[in-house]
């Protein structure tokens, strides 16, 4: 797809920081690659709404250094993973081999998915975890993902919620753990300049500074672009629970998920929706 000047430099500029995070990433106690179970990212409820994956074609969109998507594999499915990162996908690739799974690794732009993965090709599509944030065209992308499902085939997006997107899933650079708004909930204001010396794990700080850009949406946004892809939305979930502690006052529910204590506000912090493409 082609954007505008301005809009094709944001998505460069992530690029190359994504780039750059990901030997930090890699190293990082965050994402433990070396010891965590690949499985401690999803929530009970993704296993349960994906349901068996044994035999299935599924395609791991925006999927960084494959964290999430070597459970996939486990689970008996064939998968693909997808990122615009090279250095991402290189680190992807040398993940699974240590690990002994077999995942294929696609270095992509998500707004050229099926030209790069094949049409009609996939039982399904899996995205989320910080993946829309990155987006400045969410019919664009919507339109990618239906492009890549088979018939009857299914979507299932779990990512941050746009409430936690608006309190900031960063913590703020003052160091404060107060539940105060951010940034927008709503899209429409167009793209957001973020600090890019430092990445939202442990390690160091980046070589370079390099910003990088984000685009908020709402719920009504993200829904309606897959509705209007030809999806049939079929769930839609709100969780208080992150795979990690983001405030210090929050309890574990168990593994590595997290939420805020009995005291505080029930706040939606991911969100889930499952949608299926008409046969």
């Amino acid at each position: 797809m082609g954007f505008d000047g301005d809009t094709e430099r944001m998505i460069r500029a992530n690029e190359a920081n994504w780039d750059a995070r990901t030997p930090i990433h890699v190293a990082s106690d965050f994402y433990g690659v070396a010891t965590r179970d690949p499985a401690d990212w999803f929530a009970d409820y993704e296993w349960s709404d994906l349901g068996d994956l044994q035999g299935k074609d599924v395609a791991h969109l925006q999927c960084h250094i494959g964290a999430e998507t070597l459970a996939f594999a486990h689970r008996g499915a064939r998968v693909v993973g997808l990122d615009i990162s090279g250095e991402s996908v290189v680190a992807a690739r040398r993940l699974a081999e240590a690990a002994g799974v077999t995942v294929e690794y696609v270095k992509s732009d998500v707004y050229a998915a099926a030209e790069a993965l094949g049409r009609n090709k996939f039982d399904i599509v899996y995205s989320g975890k910080g993946a829309l944030c990155y987006l400045p065209d969410l019919p664009a992308w919507a339109a990618q993902v239906s492009a890549l499902l088979r018939p009857g085939g299914q979507f299932y997006l779990v990512d941050f919620h746009p409430l936690l997107d608006a309190l900031g899933p960063i913590p703020a650079a003052d160091g404060s753990q107060d539940l105060l708004l951010r940034h927008d909930y709503l899209g429409g204001r167009g793209h957001l300049r973020m600090d890019g010396s430092r990445t939202y794990t442990d390690g160091p700080a980046l070589p370079d500074d390099l910003a990088y850009y984000e685009w908020r949406h709402g719920l009504g946004e993200i829904v309606t672009a897959l509705v209007r892809s030809g999806l049939r939305i079929t769930l839609l979930r709100e969780s208080e629970e992150l795979p990690w502690p983001r405030w210090e006052a929050m309890t574990s529910t168990g593994g590595a998920w997290h939420r805020l204590p009995e005291s505080a506000p029930h706040l939606p912090l991911m969100f889930a929706v499952q949608a299926v493409k008409e046969p």
